[in-house]
């Protein structure tokens, strides 16, 4: 007589299988991909745009990124480390200069008359630009606004930005309103 040989119990395989389905699924942690937060304006008709609505050149702040990476702005080459300061003095024009975009007089809460700048910063970059210099350089450009708005926010509340009440935020923002134009990457030079 041949002896068999024990068969291993497979009836609760599928319930172990599903237990550690469960738990890798459980203790994994997932990435969330995190975006920019930008606002887009209200879409109108070209036939709608009154002359008014045109941007002058003097208004708008170029910032172009190719595709080697480096940075130009105003058709200057530049350091990504002096970006937020010239993206500051451009949307704050401190001295009204005449390069600098233009002012008009606002009325807003808590502030009376202010003159609010026109200025447009705009940004284009090559399709061949590395994602983390576009990052970098978006990161630069809101940073500047950001500075302009905790700078005044101390200025006349003599707290931080993120201390006021919505109310004070958004006279903030009225101020320094975020103008960031983002136009759509080109291949530059070659096929």
């Amino acid at each position: 007589m041949s002896k068999k040989i024990p068969e291993i119990p497979s009836a609760s395989l599928a319930d172990i299988a599903f237990m550690l389905l469960i738990f890798f699924l459980v203790t994994t942690t997932m990435d969330v991909d995190s975006g920019l937060e930008r606002k887009l304006p209200q879409w109108v008709p070209p036939e709608e745009l009154q002359d008014d609505q045109q941007i002058k050149e003097r208004n708008v702040f170029v910032v172009l990124v190719n595709r080697n990476n480096e940075l130009l702005v105003e058709n200057e080459y530049e350091s990504l480390d002096n970006l937020r300061e010239r993206a500051k003095e451009f949307m704050a024009n401190p001295y009204d200069d005449e390069t600098l975009p233009e002012k008009e007089p606002q009325e807003v809460q808590f502030f009376g008359e202010v003159m609010i700048t026109k200025g447009v910063i705009s940004l284009r970059n090559d399709l061949d630009t590395r994602y983390g210099m576009y990052i970098a350089v978006q990161n630069e450009l809101v940073a500047a606004i950001n500075e302009l708005r905790e700078e005044l926010a101390r200025q006349e509340f003599g707290k931080s930005y993120g201390d006021l009440d919505k109310d004070q935020q958004d006279a903030i923002r009225e101020v320094y309103p975020s103008r960031i134009s983002e136009a759509e990457p080109k291949k530059v030079g070659g096929s």
